[in-house]
């Protein structure tokens, strides 16, 4: 006699109740959202330099006065007037030689640093030579080590060139992390375009200069925005190197301005006005390269 065996009967599982689906914003809500966003953020990153450029139009006493700055009343351009009349005389320095100082050693930094710079770079990305492994990863120590660590040292090694030109901008040329940000866009561009110039007997540096450069656009943007950033701000060098009024650049001058008593506040946003203003109008010029290498380099924060 067969025995059938019974499974015991399994309860049925309730079922899930259905989830409601999220409502989804209407897309002109959404996109009035995302710009109410970056309006705000936008605001709140660009209200310092509002706040220093109503400043340099007020008086002395209603500079500090907090958000009643922005109230656009007692406006006029006698804070510019006194920052030049201060600087008048050889002992103070002339504030267009402030400004002379730090284009001309700006300019020698930027255009010296985007030859040497991208000319290294393209040797460690693309030529083949002995001891290259061994250079590229003394750039990438580099790129970690601070301005600060060498700049004693760098000090008394050009102690005898000081109150010049030259050692405010020459040493300064070279820079691991912008033959980092140059490095990595070659290692990205086809190697197939520099096979075909050499085919038709092109050297390293005519392929270099008249296939690379030109394809390489983004990042000498970017490293142009960056270094100029960088050494337009430059304060610890000069502070070390520069002890002659005639030779000061702006970052100096508006140091030791703002640190003689007394404050003449509507006068120091004056200063910081004229000094940002260069920044502000290369970043704008470059601003469509400077995004573009952003997003094919990598570069973040």
């Amino acid at each position: 006699m067969t025995v059938l065996a019974t499974r015991p009967a399994v309860p049925e599982r309730a079922a899930a109740p259905r989830r409601k689906p999220m409502r989804r914003l209407h897309p002109l809500v959404r996109r009035g959202l995302d710009y109410l966003l970056m309006s705000t953020v936008t605001l709140l990153f660009a209200s310092p330099i509002l706040y220093m450029f109503v400043g340099s139009l007020k008086p002395d006493d209603q500079v500090l006065g907090g958000f009643s700055v922005f109230v656009p009343s007692d406006l006029s351009l006698d804070n510019y007037a006194g920052v030049f009349a201060t600087f008048n005389n050889p002992s103070t320095g002339y504030f267009l030689n402030f400004l002379g100082t730090s284009l001309i050693v700006t300019s020698v930094v930027v255009l010296g640093g985007l030859v040497v710079n991208s000319l290294a770079a393209y040797a460690l990305a693309r030529l083949r030579w002995r001891g290259r492994d061994a250079v590229l990863i003394l750039v990438l120590a580099l790129v970690v080590l601070p301005f600060e660590a060498i700049a004693v040292p760098l000090f008394y090694l050009l102690n005898d060139f000081r109150n010049t030109l030259a050692v405010q901008s020459v040493p300064l040329i070279a820079n691991a992390f912008s033959i980092f940000l140059f490095y990595s866009f070659f290692l990205k561009l086809p190697k197939e375009i520099e096979e075909a110039g050499r085919m038709d007997g092109a050297g390293p540096l005519r392929i270099f200069v008249q296939i690379i450069v030109p394809m390489s656009k983004p990042v000498f943007a970017t490293v142009a925005i960056l270094s100029f950033l960088t050494q337009w701000g430059m304060f610890l060098w000069p502070v070390l190197m520069v002890s002659d009024p005639a030779v000061r650049p702006l970052p100096l001058a508006i140091s030791v301005y703002q640190g003689q008593p007394p404050f003449q506040w509507g006068d120091i946003m004056a200063f910081g006005v004229m000094m940002v203003l260069p920044m502000l109008v290369v970043f704008l010029v470059f601003q469509r390269w400077f995004v573009r290498s952003v997003a094919s380099t990598g570069l973040k924060g």
